[in-house]
């Protein structure tokens, strides 16, 4: 009895390579592995792009067959080709079910041949052929039982493949404020930064803050009086120096 071992994950060297390939416009072929989910194991597929490592299921492949692109991770696909398996070891136990059935056929003829002579020996060989037929047909039945229990499991391999969808992106909107009044806005869309630091007036952060929500609006007006009242005093601190300024103009006039 063979074991199987643990597929190893894609190594940086052959991330590197998949993701050279794809910036030369060749999308590499993968294979599946045991681990991978939603599709059966040794199916191909092509690498479409490479995401962020971090996000765990960074690799954008597309099934062969398919039109959908599947996040898988590193130990989902393999760049190693799957050695194909020969599927015809099954009807071994065919054999063996035509010696036993054969066996109890011969016994009986021989049997009225050697006991024709006696009478009482005729209705013993009777009874003794019944058990032949009722043993041969066991073993069928129980082969054609197992041949359908097996085709549920594959087609539920290949629904599950088919139900899996492509991860809606999310949209991540991060507001950040300064304690000189400052407001920056950055938007990550998926895995992209789309916006990074965007200026926004304080004003337009007010008004946000009171549509979001009352807690939002309470935390933000506390920055902006917090804000003003640093603004007034450096507006107070500039204009005694520049009377100051003015004073020692006056004099030296």
């Amino acid at each position: 009895m063979s074991t199987r071992t643990k597929p190893q994950p894609l190594s940086d060297t052959e991330i590197r390579e998949i993701a050279a390939e794809i910036d030369a416009g060749r999308p590499p072929m993968v294979w599946f592995t045991a681990l991978a989910v939603g599709v059966p194991e040794g199916r191909s597929g092509k690498v479409m792009s490479l995401g962020d490592p971090s996000e765990g299921d960074f690799l954008q492949v597309k099934p062969t067959g398919s039109k959908d692109v599947l996040s898988f991770g590193p130990t989902e696909v393999t760049l190693t080709k799957p050695a194909r398996q020969n599927p015809k070891p099954a009807p071994a136990p065919a054999p063996a079910v035509k010696p036993a059935s054969a066996t109890p056929r011969t016994a009986t003829r021989k049997e009225p041949t050697v006991t024709m002579s006696s009478p009482a020996t005729m209705p013993a060989a009777a009874p003794s052929t019944p058990p032949a037929p009722e043993a041969t047909p066991q073993p069928a039945a129980e082969g054609e039982a197992k041949k359908p229990a097996s085709r549920p499991a594959r087609n539920a391999a290949a629904n599950s493949a088919a139900a899996r969808k492509p991860k809606a992106p999310e949209v991540t909107v991060t507001l950040s404020g300064t304690g000189e009044g400052e407001w920056t806005l950055d938007v990550v869309n998926g895995k992209k930064r789309t916006i990074r630091g965007l200026a926004v007036p304080s004003s337009a952060v007010s008004q946000a803050a009171k549509i979001l929500h009352p807690e939002v609006s309470e935390v933000v007006d506390s920055i902006l009086e917090s804000v003003r009242a640093s603004q007034r005093a450096k507006v107070e601190q500039l204009q005694a120096e520049l009377e100051s300024a003015r004073r020692l103009l006056e004099d030296l006039a």
